[in-house]
């Protein structure tokens, strides 16, 4: 039970941080560097950090 929990914390949290990077990236280029382009390996590596720490974070905090 408690691999399924991570494993969805995992995805969950890998989803939210892919989304978000690659947003933030893609803003970044677009006004700095004026190239709408997204900057795909920084967004992969963020979101699989992410998605390794916040789940054992969130698990945790809820047995405090």
């Amino acid at each position: 039970m408690k691999l399924k929990k991570m494993l969805l914390g995992f995805i969950t949290f890998f989803s939210i941080a892919l989304i978000v990077t690659i947003g933030v990236t893609f803003i970044w280029n677009f006004i700095f560097h004026k190239e709408a382009k997204v900057d795909w390996e920084t967004s992969f590596l963020f979101a699989i950090i992410f998605g390794i720490i916040l789940p054992i974070i969130d698990e945790r905090k809820k047995k405090d």
